[in-house]
């Protein structure tokens, strides 16, 4: 059910993308009076799921969701319509609209997308405001694992400082390790501050570890319901029970348990907890997939988040602003790809990877935030200067606009032959790592 959800949500947010995208075409083309001949959801190789024919426009639904297209006349694009070409511009062609006309109408699907984005951003932060974690409410501290040990930290650190900088929101520490190359943290540990020097080489462990074993948040353990068949409720656990350890090891966090119950997998052993002020040994069956079928209460529960309210006027600028920070912190990621310490095949995922960073239940809140993310993705992707995507028409318009002189039919042709080659290439390889993934 998790997986039909998760696939629900991104096949939705997928729809909603591209038809955003390709509007963001077609409203420009219209505008200048460009012959749009078809508007798809999907792509239709040989047949349509459905179709129907409004005006000079046909509009329909393909069978292949790898994306979706607006057929503009005069334009060599998808579908390679050479016959076309071949005959004298008529005025309602693409190519026969001057060089700034043609270049808005490439530039609009991104420029959709991004507004997309934005007007999401606007509409949550007004509606729910933007929720944080302080790093002063952290009263637990970190849960530090091997990576965190390695540079000097500690579980029940506090991090307030990372290069000599506060940090307000403890949620954006692991992107600032990631892309910040942080030389420093400053923790609090035992009332003390304490200053680490982060080694050169942390940043290509972190990746080449793929964020594993840094640290997370610390709360406790405590039971919030069961599962079916739970064997933690056969072995006599209650709700509200505080897990404080397995099979004779401390595990006062959640994360602490998670990290230490694979051991324990299929074997007989005992947890330790606490109910009423009383500590009680349960014996307990781990099962074969190293669960005991009891849910914890979130982390919310114990640790005061914040959050910051808009009023219409004032979401306005955030709403945009986050748009603006998120569009530019993706250009940031994408340069990491260029670092020696980065293995691009395995950084790089396709529609498997998409789909899980949905929410295993609908949520709409978090629906909106991840179909607001993948819009910029969209925008940035489609805005790099290769062949078949706008990017490439933009590079050979600007071409244009500086040199004079349009590029030969011909040339275009060959370009975006070579552009879906490429393009085709990176789908079937970033979703055969996806499989190869799920194996591993």
């Amino acid at each position: 059910m998790e997986i039909l959800i998760k696939a629900l949500q991104f096949f939705l947010s997928l729809s909603i993308l591209i038809i955003i995208h390709e509007l963001g075409h077609m409203v420009p083309a219209r505008l200048f009076k460009t012959r749009v001949e078809k508007f798809y959801l999907f792509f239709n190789p040989w047949f349509s799921l459905f179709k129907f024919r409004r005006g000079e426009t046909e509009y329909g639904l393909g069978w292949l969701p790898l994306g979706g297209y607006v057929k503009i006349s005069g334009m060599i694009d998808e579908s390679m319509d050479k016959d076309q070409m071949k005959k004298p511009p008529q005025p309602h062609e693409f190519r026969a609209k001057p060089a700034w006309q043609r270049l808005i109408i490439m530039l609009g699907g991104v420029t959709a997308n991004i507004i997309l984005a934005a007007l999401i951003y606007i509409f949550m932060l007004f509606i729910n405001g933007e929720q944080y974690l302080p790093v002063k409410n952290l009263k637990y501290g970190i849960v530090a694992d091997s990576l965190a040990v390695e540079i000097g930290m500690q579980t029940g650190d506090k991090i307030l400082m990372l290069d000599g900088r506060e940090v307000e929101d403890f949620l954006d520490i692991p992107r600032e390790f990631v892309l910040g190359d942080i030389q420093n943290v400053t923790v609090e540990r035992d009332g003390q501050l304490v200053t680490l020097e982060v080694p050169e080489d942390f940043f290509g462990r972190l990746i080449s570890n793929r964020m594993r074993g840094f640290f997370s948040v610390r709360y406790p353990y405590v039971i919030a319901d069961f599962l079916p068949n739970s064997p933690a409720r056969e072995a006599g656990a209650e709700v509200g029970d505080h897990v404080l350890g397995i099979g004779g090891m401390e595990t006062w966090s959640f994360d602490e348990f998670a990290s230490a119950i694979g051991q324990f997998a299929g074997k007989t052993t005992t947890i330790l907890v606490e109910r009423d002020s009383r500590q009680l040994e349960l014996e307990i069956e781990v099962s074969e997939e190293g669960r005991i079928g009891a849910y914890a209460m979130p982390v919310s529960q114990f640790l005061e988040f914040e959050t910051r309210s808009y009023s219409f006027f004032e979401s306005v600028p955030a709403g945009i602003g986050k748009a603006y920070s998120t569009t530019t912190g993706y250009f940031r990621e994408l340069r990491l790809l260029f670092r020696p310490e980065v293995k691009v095949s395995e950084s790089l995922g396709g529609f498997i990877t998409i789909g899980s960073i949905f929410a295993p239940t609908w949520d709409w809140m978090h629906f909106w935030t991840i179909t607001a993310f993948l819009s910029i993705i969209l925008a940035i992707m489609n805005i790099l200067p290769i062949p078949a995507l706008d990017g490439g028409h933009v590079m050979f318009l600007v071409y244009e606009i500086v040199a004079g002189r349009k590029p030969g039919d011909k040339f275009m042709e060959y370009a975006q032959m070579i552009g879906m080659l490429l393009l085709l290439s990176l789908l079937v390889f970033v979703n055969f790592n996806d499989i190869l993934r799920l194996f591993r």
